[in-house]
């Protein structure tokens, strides 16, 4: 009987803690900004809802569900990851970092994929404007931008998460720092990057000294500890071979290393993480649907990661310079291939619309958001080329700088060069935003 007394005692404890932890967690989500979003606003693909279906037939519907096939993306959940270019969260700003997260309950794994700023899509989901896809969320909110997400890619995604720079450079501090390995120019662009970086967090400006060039040059990388603005700094580059592209890969990388230092961070790591971050977050997600999240994301294995769009080339489209899909539609099949394999689908009748408006305004012909042609023809699929450093400059030793240098507007980013190769980087801490 006293063993059995012991035993009841030990698990009345247990269950206290797992009760008090639950607790615990659950009153720091108060510290998140949530934000209820009007469903009805979010523009939905055909393939997950039918908008001519009356209440009779959505009723009818609904009593005949259980003889329908099961849904094939029922196991599947995707979550929005913006980052926006907004000093402050109450405002709405370009959303320079637009990545998603796929996760796979039945197999417990997620797959990353991020969507390039500058790509040429249908922001509103309603017709137009056709412009690049960071303008969605300044244009109009997160309602916007999960319309322009859905129908542009065929996909159901009602849940967002947005941050800006310091909750990121908080959220790595407050975990010790990440380790990234970097090329040459690599690091001499993030010390620039950092400039603007270090001023937006409210922090001093540290740079990372550049081995000599004997040692480190060319390809090679090396292994460098980086604070929250430097880690930061380093997914902000964009100009190095790959240029936006490259600079997705980077982002998901350090979401990939905060992931697994927070997985393996200890009781007073998190809750500093928890305290510091958590104001520095704007949600649509309940604290029931965090608390879920939470126990899986740390758990579920990152599998693959890629961009969007697979196939693409640099067009001058009135006056502008977005990354054009070629074709939107054939992209949208990779993705879905990508996210969802073995799952048969096809486009939607909307997302072939607007595949076929883009390739007719790519290859200049006269067209309208009214009166989209059909079968046009389509450009070569081309990669913008990629620059090459034909000389290195002699070190220069980086010092803070006094001034900050103003950042190039993100409605209007800078060309990506068709022919002029990119020399290295100055070592000029303000002489690159």
């Amino acid at each position: 009987m006293k063993k059995k007394h012991i035993i009841a005692i030990i698990i009345t404890v247990l269950v206290a803690i797992v009760v008090a932890a639950g607790l615990f967690i659950y009153s720091k989500l108060s510290l998140i900004n949530t934000v209820e979003l009007n469903e009805d606003n979010i523009k939905r693909s055909e393939l997950y809802t039918d908008p001519t279906e009356t209440p009779a037939q959505a009723e009818e519907a609904e009593t005949a569900e259980e003889d329908k096939e099961p849904n094939p993306y029922s196991g599947y959940e995707i979550i929005a990851l913006v980052g926006l270019d907004s000093r402050d969260l109450s405002q709405w700003g370009n959303s320079d970092t637009m990545m998603f997260a796929c996760i796979d309950h039945d197999n417990e794994t997620i797959k990353l994929f991020s969507l390039y700023r500058d790509t040429y899509l249908d922001i509103s989901g309603d017709g137009g404007p056709y412009t690049k896809a960071n303008a969605a969320y300044c244009a109009g909110g997160p309602e916007q931008f999960l319309s322009m997400v859905n129908v542009n890619l065929d996909l159901d995604v009602s849940k967002f998460v947005t941050t800006n720079f310091k909750a990121l450079a908080d959220c790595i501090d407050a975990l010790g720092g990440l380790d990234i390995d970097m090329t040459r120019q690599e690091l001499i662009h993030m010390n620039n990057y950092n400039v603007e970086t270090s001023e937006v967090c409210g922090r001093d400006y540290i740079a990372i000294d550049v081995p000599d060039i004997s040692v480190f040059d060319g390809a090679i990388t090396q292994t460098f500890h980086c604070t929250g603005t430097q880690a930061v700094s380093y997914a902000r580059i964009r100009y190095t071979e790959g240029w936006d592209y490259k600079r997705t890969e980077r982002q998901r990388l350090v979401v990939q290393k905060i992931k697994d230092k927070l997985k393996n961070a200890d009781l007073a790591t998190l809750n500093s993480v928890i305290n510091t971050v958590f104001p520095e977050i704007t949600t649509n997600l309940t604290s029931s649907e965090l608390l879920s999240m939470a126990k899986y994301v740390l758990s579920y294995e990152i599998v693959d990661q890629t961009g969007f769009p697979f196939d693409k080339a640099g067009i001058s489209i009135d006056g502008s310079d977005p990354v054009v899909p070629i074709t939107l539609e054939s992209n949208v099949i990779q993705l879905h291939e990508f996210l969802f394999p073995g799952v048969a689908y096809t486009p939607s009748a909307r997302v072939q619309e607007i595949s076929n408006y883009i390739a007719a305004k790519a290859s200049g012909a006269s067209t309208s958001t009214t009166d989209t042609p059909t079968n046009t023809p389509t450009p070569t699929a081309t990669d913008t080329p990629t620059p090459v450093v034909t000389e290195t400059p002699t070190e220069v030793p980086t010092e803070a700088p006094t001034e900050v240098p103003t950042e190039v507007p993100t409605e209007a980013p800078q060309p990506e060069p068709t022919e002029a190769p990119q020399p290295e980087p100055t070592t000029d801490p303000g002489a690159e935003s």
